[in-house]
């Protein structure tokens, strides 16, 4: 299983000025959900942004991942 402190570290590190929570509402270690802003989504539309943080989890958490919810938003 994998943890959400795990799941943040690993989208900091592909996105590192990002603010990211992440959250296991199920308590299962499988099913996330995730909220991500970050300056470098400006300019990008949505499905873009949301490639670039799966791409960052998509090594790391391949097989230990069933579901992840993901919000991504740009700096107010």
């Amino acid at each position: 299983m994998i943890s959400p402190a795990e799941i943040e570290a690993i989208i900091k590190e592909k996105l590192p000025d990002a603010q990211v929570e992440v959250l296991n509402p199920l308590g299962d270690g499988l099913h996330f959900e995730a909220t991500v802003v970050s300056a470098q989504f400006v300019g990008l539309p949505l499905i873009k942004q949301h490639k670039l943080v799966m791409g960052a989890l998509e090594k790391a958490l391949q097989g230990k991942l069933h579901a992840l919810q993901l919000k991504t938003k740009k700096p107010e």
